[in-house]
């Protein structure tokens, strides 16, 4: 497991009060494999709020990915709804939880909002 792969989850529970403000609940098991060894994630999103565990368990969704995809993705140099597309990943169960999963995962380096760069524009021409 990496560096960043850890951190990331570390950090989702300090994250949770910005990124999860609708009244989604359900449970998402991770499995990160590497090689012939895979490791598993249990987290709990609830309003507001993350649980996260190193287990398997009962859940509403079951993601499968590789653990350099699920790397690229918390570093911000892969996207999760690409990535299920490209069938490089698979997701199954509650799709929502995905959907709301993702606003964990950084924008791409050097990633701008479109609304800033037009601002910057409008100030040009004037």
């Amino acid at each position: 497991m990496t560096e960043a792969t850890e951190e990331f989850f570390a950090s989702l529970p300090a994250r949770a009060p910005a990124v999860l403000r609708t009244p989604i609940s359900g449970t998402i098991q991770i499995d990160l494999t590497t090689d012939n060894r895979t490791d598993h994630w249990l987290v709990q999103l609830g309003p507001g709020e993350i649980i996260v565990n190193r287990a398997r368990g009962p859940a509403d969704a079951i993601w499968n990915s590789s653990a350099d995809l699920f790397e690229r993705l918390v570093t911000g140099r892969a996207q999760g709804i690409s990535a299920v597309l490209r069938n490089e990943t698979t997701f199954s169960g509650a799709v929502e939880l995905f959907l709301v999963f993702r606003r964990f995962f950084p924008d791409p380096p050097g990633a701008r909002d479109p609304r800033e760069i037009a601002r910057e524009q409008l100030g040009r021409s004037e």
